[in-house]
């Protein structure tokens, strides 16, 4: 019979998926932390029998105490605060459900993390990524396509593996998204992204034809070699892929294709607000970070504009 605690964190995962809509790459991180907090306190007795605490065992200082574990194996801070950051959302659902009284994990508080630029592309850069994939493949193309789309709509990875093709309007170049908590929005793009996405679909019917059975892939954009739908870790591989043939010492992630977009927009004069309904934040102060990315360029305006400059 299942521990109950791992009942629990089971049912919390669920609550992930199917009630806030958290992303796969979420759930899969969240799973693998509270898995590896109830390794932390499970205990076996000379039979074999593996247990874990009672809920109302746990407390700040047996969350603490986890905390120093997770020093004591040198992570990284960032990985710690995740981890404590699942721990508050699982206990904060137990709450909800009545069966715990206070949180034990709000008090702990989290490693204290520099602030991080993010990190973008100059265009010269950007192009030499984009003419990367081979054309004459079946790969190369579609590799091409999603490359295009990433630079021109900033979409997040799992947006971009979760588009079907109804979500595609290629006439309007238009795509429809859907962002945290399925929340919808429409993003345009430019004509090279339109112009690689219509030689990818001119292929995917042939990608298509070979579909293992039970994939469920066939209203996918992108699809696998397989004609399965494609994963946000293939589009992660293929890129890094991509990123080593054109400049090894680039740190590139498809989330810097997001970055270079918003940035790329904002030193062109594109208003904060319309940045922000494009990449789907929720707040503008999520947008704000890319402003300091645009200094140098602020300073060439002020320098060319102000009388006194």
């Amino acid at each position: 019979m299942a521990d109950p605690l791992l009942k629990l964190v089971e049912q919390y995962l669920d609550h992930l998926r199917y009630e806030r809509n958290a992303s796969v790459h979420t759930v899969r991180n969240y799973s693998r932390d509270l898995a590896e907090f109830c390794g932390y306190f499970a205990r076996t007795d000379a039979r074999g029998r593996t247990y874990h605490p009672e809920l109302t065992q746990f407390d700040a200082l047996s969350i603490r105490e986890f905390l120093g574990f997770l020093y004591g194996h040198g992570l990284a801070k960032q990985t710690i605060s995740r981890k404590i950051s699942a721990l508050r959302s699982f206990f904060r659902f137990l709450l909800k459900l009545q069966l715990l009284s206070v949180n034990p994990a709000a008090a702990v508080s989290l490693p204290r993390l520099p602030k991080r630029n993010p990190g973008c592309l100059e265009v010269a850069q950007v192009e030499a990524l984009l003419e990367a994939p081979d054309g004459d493949t079946r790969a190369g193309v579609r590799d091409r396509a999603l490359l295009e789309l990433l630079y021109a709509t900033g979409v997040r990875v799992s947006e971009l593996v979760g588009l079907n093709l109804d979500d595609l309007g290629l006439t309007e170049r238009l795509l429809r998204v859907r962002g945290k908590g399925k929340k919808e929005r429409q993003v345009p793009f430019g004509e090279k992204a339109g112009e690689a996405l219509a030689r990818w679909l001119q292929l995917r019917p042939l990608v298509q034809a070979g579909r293992a059975r039970g994939t469920g892939a066939t209203r996918a954009l992108f699809l696998n070699l397989r004609g399965g739908r494609l994963s946000d870790r293939s589009v992660r591989r293929s890129l890094d892929g991509y990123v080593h043939h054109v400049a090894a010492h680039l740190r590139v992630s498809p989330h810097t294709l997001r970055h270079s977009f918003a940035t790329h927009l904002l030193n062109a004069g594109a208003d904060l607000r319309v940045i922000q309904e494009l990449l789907g934040h929720a707040s503008l102060s999520t947008t704000q970070k890319y402003t300091h990315l645009s200094i140098e360029q602020l300073i060439n305006v002020y320098k060319k504009s102000h009388p006194h400059a």
